[in-house]
């Protein structure tokens, strides 16, 4: 079972490594994807990637260093998309993370073993979830939003792998400081095997 309707081999590979823009500059943004997409359903990649995108969100900023490694992997495709759960789940957490460059409508399920965390989704159908609730394996349980309600980037899905919430109800980072790569790679595995 698939995240999403399509499978990764039918999209493009993109890479968000050395791009000279950032998130505050939707317009240049979306025209990236856009080309990088061209034809194809979508656009993927990101896990474990060097971006200096975050540069204009606060968000991802620190005293001592920036958060700029990515822990998991970015789905462009078109707002509204479904999203659906690729194993029997049951609803850890959800919110609105609505601040610059944050993950906008989030969901977090609870699988045997780890959580997924699905980002930057339309604010609609969190209306309808609950912290406990089934979602059997291939649900369709959220759509992707647009920049209005995702935290003001194109439309796509954060979607990752978490060995360990730590607390957290949700929201989770995700993006790591360079220094600490290892140590939330470990805990954030790469989640390709979940969306083929």
């Amino acid at each position: 079972m698939s995240v999403f309707e399509f499978s990764l081999r039918d999209a493009r590979r993109v890479s968000l490594a050395g791009v000279d823009f950032d998130v505050s500059d939707l317009e240049r943004f979306t025209r990236f994807i856009d080309l990088e997409r061209g034809d194809a359903v979508a656009a993927y990649g990101g896990y474990d990637e060097q971006r200096g995108v975050y540069a204009a969100s606060a968000l991802f900023d620190a005293e001592d260093e920036p958060r700029t490694v990515h822990l998991g992997i970015d789905v462009w495709t078109d707002a509204g998309t479904p999203v659906r759960a690729p194993l029997d789940a049951t609803v850890h957490s959800l919110k609105i993370n609505d601040a610059f460059g944050d993950y906008g409508g989030t969901v977090v399920l609870q699988h045997d073993g780890f959580c997924t965390l699905y980002g930057h989704l339309g604010h609609r159908e969190l209306a309808t979830l609950h912290p406990g609730q089934v979602i059997p394996a291939g649900t369709a349980f959220a759509r992707l939003g647009v920049p209005e309600e995702n935290g003001g980037w194109p439309p796509h899905l954060h979607f990752q792998k978490i060995l360990d919430m730590d607390g957290y109800r949700g929201d989770f980072p995700g993006v790591a400081p360079k220094s600490e790569r290892e140590q939330w790679l470990a805990r954030c595995p790469d989640p390709t095997d979940l969306l083929a």
